[in-house]
Formats: structure tokens, sequence, C-alpha cells
């Protein structure tokens, strides 16, 4: 029996990470369930994939940390299944007073939302020497002047940028997309009316769903002609003014 591809879900162990993973193990892959803090969600997801009959490696890494990227994927080396897959999918979302926000805050929004996938990026492009998909998690806010988000905003348009680059860079053997997806997962700090207000304005009047977004992970996948694009799952959140 063939042994199965591998793929690698940075910020594997919840939200929309867990999905991403699930929605690989069902297409027979081999999965590397990165996580730094998640421990207890880490368990509980490498748990669920298992008793699937998915092999399941976890991998803890600071991923602000270059060092550790580096070594998460020595490990990766030691696995005895290719390399196919990178999902870019742990990322912090935070607000901030463009005013105020000083250089820590910012750097350390950076770090992990665009500086983490490039270097992610990098490692796994220099093991798909049988070719490969990339795919950058990124969001609907990207496009979007997000007063209250300022790093966040920028770092998502910036990886909406890197996606493209990196396509050009590693074509023809290695795709890179992004999907961004849109008002699916309700952030900490979010009142219910407010929550209520946004998901209203959409054409579609309802929020997605995460195996909506991992669908769209399954499209990237399938469809080996499609590389350098952002494909929004946002219930028509683009279409807004």
């Amino acid at each position: 029996m063939d042994s199965p591809p591998l793929a690698i879900v940075t910020g594997g162990a919840h939200r929309l990470g867990r999905a991403f993973a699930r929605a690989l193990a069902h297409e027979g892959f081999a999965v590397v369930l990165h996580y730094w803090t998640s421990v207890s969600d880490a368990g509980l997801t490498a748990e669920e994939l298992r008793a699937t009959g998915t092999k399941v490696f976890l991998a803890p890494a600071d991923l602000t940390d270059p060092s550790s990227i580096k070594r998460m994927f020595q490990e990766v080396d030691s696995i005895p299944h290719t390399l196919q897959v990178l999902v870019n999918s742990a990322g912090v979302l935070r607000s901030g007073d463009s005013r105020t926000l000083g250089p820590e805050a910012w750097d350390a929004i950076m770090d992990l939302n665009l500086r983490a996938p490039f270097l992610c990026a990098q490692e796994a492009a220099g093991r798909m020497a049988a070719g490969g998909l990339i795919v950058n998690i990124t969001d609907v806010g990207a496009r979007k002047h997000w007063s209250r988000f300022p790093a966040y905003t920028v770092s998502k348009a910036g990886l909406e940028s890197l996606t493209g680059i990196l396509a050009r860079a590693y074509a023809p053997n290695i795709r890179v997309n992004a999907i961004a997806p849109g008002l699916v997962l309700r952030s900490e700090g979010i009142p219910d009316t407010e929550w209520a207000r946004l998901v209203g304005r959409l054409p579609l009047k309802r929020p997605g769903t995460v195996d909506e977004v991992a669908e769209a992970l399954l499209f990237l996948l399938k469809n080996q002609y499609v590389t350098g694009q952002t494909l929004a799952v946002d219930g028509g959140y683009s279409l807004l003014g």
C-alpha cells in the first residue's frame, strides 16, 4: 500500500485550522498538526483524526521565532511521508488604535501573520521537489480599511500580495493560492448585537461555516490550473462598499 502524502496545517488545533486538517484527512493525507499554546485542542483534534485512521503528527512551534520554524520542518524531515501541502492558517486578530499602536504590538502581529507564512513557505517549497500546493489564509479585510485593526489588516493585505509573488517564484511545480474567509467565526469581544448587524449587511444574510471554507481548500487542491489567486469565501462581504 502506498504511503499517504503529507500536509502541514499551521494553527491546526482549532477553529479554521481544525476544519482544514479534517478536510485533508478525509482526502487521504497524513497530517502535521502545528500548534503552540493550544495544547489541549491539539490533542483532541489529533485524537479525532486518528480515530478515522489518519496518521497525525503533532508539531509544537512558536511561529514568531524563525529558529522554531526551522526546527519544526527539520522534525518533518523525519516523517516517512512526502510533503505535498502546506496550509498557513495560524494567525492572530487584535484591535488597536491606529494613532497609538506601538512597534511591539505591530511586530507581534506581523511576525505571525506575514513573516511566518513566508518562512514556512520557503521551508515547505524546499521539500516539495515533486510538486505541491501552498495555501495562505488571508481575510476579506485585506482589501478594506479597518482602522480598528491596522496591523492585522496590513498583514493580511501583505499576505495576499505575497501569495502572488510566491506563485510566480515557485511555478511550475508548486502552486500558491490564498483563501479569504469573511464572517465565519466570531472573534472574542464582538457583542451579539454587533455580530448580528455585520451578518445582516451580507448579501447572503448569514455567517459562513468552517466546512464551507474548507471546501475552498479542496477546490484549490483538486484544480491543478489555479495559482496565484485569492478565493473569497465571504457571503458577498467583498461586494459591500
